[in-house]
């Protein structure tokens, strides 16, 4: 398996939906991509299965040492070495590799957040970053996109935390924070044993507002120049967005369940939004 095999693996296996913003883009920038998407996934697995944060803290500081070695052009992992040809041609800058790897640390030693700044600075390591990254990869002309990204980003991360607050109470999580559970009247215990309120859905339709305002900036932000560029970003846009109104209408019942589109879905938004864009 070459390498970029392997990240093709990873990107399929995951189930994401941004697998299928990829599909549609041409062959050098799909790899790109997809290498990109799989180096996020190999950091996050990391903190999501290694249940010794010790060695959690040691395969994280192995990963900053190979970030190193892909723009030495030296890596032993095959997403790192699938990395090589893209950080060159895409002139993608190392630290923001290190900043996705701050986020992911953070996750080991914080699972509480007392305000949305302290969330913020999560959600901008975790996946802002990453937005800024695929720009490079997709391409811009204005760096007024550069901004879009930084808030789609954000508003990606908000998304997922919205529909995993149950998963993520299971362990031990809670990324809501805690100064807007005690303005709704919901507690971290009420969050633990999924014990569901008036307060809680006020909570989760303040959530989803907010997500759905980073959207709408992100929107306002993206030239028109560079639209076409950035459409797998848009579809990822479309198919998140469809899954906020799936949570709403389904009266936010996320700490018992998880909701998903289908795969099948996912391709016909992406595929919608692709021509539309």
């Amino acid at each position: 398996m070459t390498p970029d095999q392997y990240c093709q693996q990873k990107a399929a296996q995951s189930g994401s939906s941004f697998y299928y913003s990829f599909l549609f883009l041409p062959p050098e920038r799909r790899r790109a991509i997809t290498a990109l998407f799989a180096f996020c996934r190999e950091v996050d697995d990391v903190v999501d299965e290694c249940t010794d944060v010790g060695v959690a803290r040691v395969k994280l500081a192995w990963w900053r040492n190979e970030v190193g070695e892909v723009y030495a052009g030296a890596p032993q992992h095959p997403v790192a070495q699938a990395l090589v040809p893209v950080v060159r041609t895409f002139n993608l800058p190392q630290p923001r590799f290190q900043e996705i790897i701050d986020g992911m640390e953070m996750d080991l030693t914080q699972h509480r957040y007392a305000d949305f700044a302290a969330l913020k600075l999560y959600c901008y390591r975790v996946a802002s970053v990453v937005g800024l990254l695929s720009a490079e990869i997709f391409g811009y002309s204005n760096p007024d996109t550069l901004k879009y990204a930084e808030n789609l980003g954000m508003a990606f991360q908000l998304t997922n935390i919205i529909r995993d607050v149950g998963e993520d109470a299971r362990r031990d999580r809670v990324y809501l924070p805690l100064d807007e559970l005690a303005r709704y009247n919901v507690s971290v215990s009420d969050i633990m044993h999924a014990r569901e309120s008036g307060g809680f859905r006020r909570l989760m339709e303040f959530q989803i507002e907010r997500a759905l305002g980073y959207y709408r900036d992100a929107f306002r932000l993206l030239p028109a120049a560079d639209r076409k560029a950035q459409r797998p970003g848009l579809i990822m846009a479309a198919i998140y967005q469809t899954l906020l109104d799936e949570i709403r209408a389904d009266g936010s019942k996320v700490l018992t369940q998880r909701t998903s589109l289908t795969p099948l879905r996912k391709l016909w938004i992406a595929w919608l939004t692709w021509i539309k864009s």
